[in-house]
């Protein structure tokens, strides 16, 4: 009975020990952030070393050498448009972000090596972009290493890349307005004209305030109650000078804001009439 038993808990264990897995944590953990930029998106995925009371720069990220700006496989960033960054144009795509920190300056590099593992299999031939960032000192230190988006607006925004109490920032511009002048262009063939988004874009980022006021007028013709549409033309009149233009506009803004219940475009219209007296 004794053997028998041994036997059971024998195949048992053998079994359990042959199935049975343990997941650690990961010392650099894997991550993964996208940002809405332009008409478009970048991602950027990383994996995040931590200091551990470790000096970081110019001893375990040596200066004046490649680094894969981060730990394990190559950083990579995906741009689903084209971009500029740092002044120099970039094709959608994907890329591996490198950079060779320094004390007083950092290159950034942007490749194709995209099977890389890390630094491994790295050729200067296969660049895109590289370009000098200044490295700016940080009041407090940052223990896992961060890639992040600061100031997005609809034209810029920035990746900062943040470890130990040093901090780059990289400055990318969309490229979107052609193909958006095109979009609006091509729908105006068709029978539903957008009108009002065709006024945003003159307005906003063709400046080209004569069309902006024309689309701007022919989606209040479609939509006559839009009080929204009436104080952006009246914006629109301001800035070109027609003061008494944008004066009436604002009132009929207001007039239908305050029908519709709306208070917050009612102090707006005030706040813009103050400006037109």
């Amino acid at each position: 009975m004794k053997k028998m038993l041994f036997t059971v808990f024998t195949v048992v264990g053998l079994l359990w020990s042959a199935g049975a897995q343990v997941k650690m944590p990961a010392p650099s953990p894997t991550q993964t952030v996208k940002q809405d930029f332009g008409i478009g998106t970048i991602e950027l995925t990383y994996s995040r070393p931590s200091a551990k009371g470790r000096k970081i720069f110019g001893d375990l990220v040596p200066y004046n050498k490649l680094w894969r700006t981060g730990a394990n496989a190559a950083t990579k960033i995906v741009f689903s448009d084209p971009v500029d960054i740092a002044g120099k144009k970039l094709d959608s795509g994907t890329y591996v972000l490198y950079t060779i920190p320094g004390i007083d300056s950092w290159e950034v590099i942007l490749n194709k090596g995209l099977k890389n593992w890390g630094t491994d299999g790295y050729k200067e031939t296969e660049d895109v972009i590289r370009f000098k960032a200044e490295p700016m000192k940080m009041k407090s230190k940052l223990e896992s290493l961060t890639l992040e988006f600061s100031d997005v607006k609809a034209e810029t925004c920035s990746i900062n890349i943040r470890w130990e109490k040093t901090a780059i920032s990289i400055p990318v511009v969309a490229n979107f307005k052609d193909k958006v002048r095109g979009q609006i262009e091509a729908a105006m063939k068709t029978e539903k004209k957008p009108y009002w988004q065709a006024a945003q874009f003159y307005n906003e980022y063709d400046k080209n305030l004569t069309l902006a006021l024309d689309n701007a007028t022919k989606a209040i013709d479609e939509n006559k109650d839009a009080f929204w549409m009436w104080i952006y033309k009246a914006k629109i009149q301001k800035e070109m000078g027609d003061m008494s233009g944008a004066m009436e506009s604002s009132k009929k803004s207001m007039a239908l804001a305050e029908a519709a219940k709306n208070d917050d475009y009612v102090k707006m219209n005030k706040d813009l009439q103050k400006t037109l007296k």
